[in-house]
């Protein structure tokens, strides 16, 4: 099967392609209709080279080796949709934590199509779609097959159209979706900066708050809705970032503007976290569930219908803070200040090159990860375990700030190897925060009259037991992870990329 996407109506252009000897046949259609163009508000279908198209005739899956159907049937969670072939398709790329929405609307019509030669012998056969957004973009996917013996017509068609097609025509999923949704592809539910070396620290620093501002603010519609949880956590990552950068690129604020930065996005991101903690419980439960025996099982529902309770009022008092004029205002004061720049005093470090700058700090956070790893055996306190996860995080959001100056491929290279020993440790301190929060749950209940509290203490109990042992298991890998995440061409690549030019070996 061979899917090309192209800009615009690929009925006109068809007329101006070069085919040769062959030519094409297209049938009159039925019409036009409606559609939705479903994916997840990060694009994770589109990403995948697909596009799902809702009609009322059903639930259509373009691209891949085949196009797939099944009823119509609402966005959600893929978990929650009627099964099919679509939505099996889709359970191996779309995150169960994300869900499926509209993100773009049109018309729709759908033609089939011949391609033949003088003898009026069909070479390849299919159809032809055309998405039209309106303002958004239009977009044309044609799904061609060949019969037997005709491959070779598949290449020669696929370049005839592309010549046709010109400056409209798009090549992937991606970006047929991202015409369609009126985005930039490379910017669908993710932030670009461009940075050169030569740049100064102080523009760099403002430059990437600038765009993680943007990207916590695409998120405000998302968490309101309460579409999904992902959305409060990206908004919430945006903004760590954020305070990332103002706490980690020391010297580039003056010690006056720093601390009033910290303040104020700290104050911002006090109001969201309850709601994520409550969140990452019901995420968990079922897992939970089944972690503790059976006996244990009922307190445990009991405690989550809690936390369901709780997390109701919290997303209500959140909303409500989003909505509110002093939010916006707020915000709008952020946006502004980093707009404009003028206002925000700079520090000793604001004039220094962005390369040697971002070399200087990835370089010594690099070292101090490496020295705390080095040190931790069976008898270190949990303390420098903790310790380790802060810093690992440290310097792989110095690597990401960074990355366009050193080249993305390599950079994503050496994250990739510091992700595994991240998501050791992170499971390491996820067991120990989600413990002290269950005892302190268990301590709120001590004295309660209510009739469900013996058994929902027994539960949390039980609970918090099989959590301490799996902190244990995470903790006996540390060492491991570390290890391979140390090797010695791990070395070599932050030496090559990272050690600042004239520093001694150590």
């Amino acid at each position: 099967m061979l899917t090309i996407t192209s800009g615009g109506d690929l009925r006109t252009l068809l007329r101006d392609a070069d085919l040769g000897k062959l030519h094409l046949a297209l049938d009159e259609g039925e019409g036009t209709s409606a559609f939705a163009l479903l994916d997840t508000f990060d694009a994770q279908v589109a990403a995948a080279g697909l596009l799902l198209v809702l009609t009322d005739a059903g639930l259509h899956l373009l691209g891949g080796t085949e196009a797939l159907v099944q009823e119509r049937a609402e966005p959600d969670f893929i978990a929650q949709m009627p099964a099919g072939p679509v939505t099996k398709r889709l359970s191996g790329i779309v995150s169960p934590l994300r869900t499926l929405m509209t993100v773009a609307e049109g018309t729709l019509s759908r033609h089939g199509l011949r391609v033949l030669d003088d003898n009026e012998k069909t070479h390849l056969r299919g159809t032809l779609w055309v998405l039209d957004a309106g303002k958004a973009g239009a977009v044309s996917v044609s799904a061609l097959t060949p019969l037997r013996g005709y491959d070779k017509t598949l290449g020669k068609v696929k370049a005839a159209l592309s010549a046709a097609a010109g400056n409209g025509k798009v090549g992937t999923m991606l970006e047929a979706s991202a015409a369609l949704r009126g985005e930039d592809p490379a910017l669908i539910g993710k932030t670009r900066i461009v940075m050169s070396a030569d740049e100064k620290a102080f523009k760099a620093a403002n430059d990437i708050i600038r765009a993680q501002l943007v990207a916590a603010r695409r998120q405000e519609d998302g968490i309101g809705a309460d579409l999904d949880s992902e959305f409060l956590h990206e908004y919430r990552v945006a903004l760590r970032r954020v305070r990332s950068v103002i706490s980690l690129f020391k010297g580039v604020y003056d010690e006056k503007q720093t601390a009033d930065l910290k303040a104020r996005f700290g104050a911002i991101m006090a109001r969201t976290g309850r709601l994520r903690d409550l969140d990452v419980y019901l995420i968990e439960r079922d897992r939970y569930l089944a972690l503790v025996p059976e006996g244990f099982r009922p307190g445990i529902g009991k405690l989550f219908d809690m936390f369901a309770a709780q997390r109701d009022l919290e997303h209500a008092k959140l909303t409500a803070y989003l909505d509110s004029k002093a939010y916006e205002k707020e915000m709008a004061r952020l946006e502004k200040l980093f707009d404009k720049t003028k206002a925000l005093s700079k520090g000793p470090e604001a004039n220094r090159h962005a390369l040697d700058y971002a070399k200087a700090l990835i370089w010594k956070r690099y070292r101090k990860v490496c020295k705390i790893a080095r040190g931790i055996d069976e008898a270190t306190p949990d303390e420098q375990v903790h310790e380790l996860r802060i810093e690992c995080k440290k310097l792989r959001y110095l690597m990401e700030f960074f990355a366009p100056l050193f080249g993305d491929a390599e950079v994503r290279k050496l994250i990739k190897a510091l992700k595994k020993l991240q998501d050791n440790l992170g499971n390491f301190n996820d067991y120990s925060v989600q413990q002290a929060a269950l005892q302190e749950q268990a301590d709120a209940l001590a004295g309660s009259s209510e009739p469900d509290t013996v058994e929902i203490a027994t539960g949390i109990g039980g609970l918090v037991t099989v959590l301490h042992n799996k902190q244990l298991e995470e903790r006996a890998r540390v060492t491991a992870s570390f290890a391979a995440f140390d090797s010695e061409e791990t070395q070599a690549q932050f030496r090559t990329l990272f050690k600042p030019e004239g520093e001694a070996k150590k």
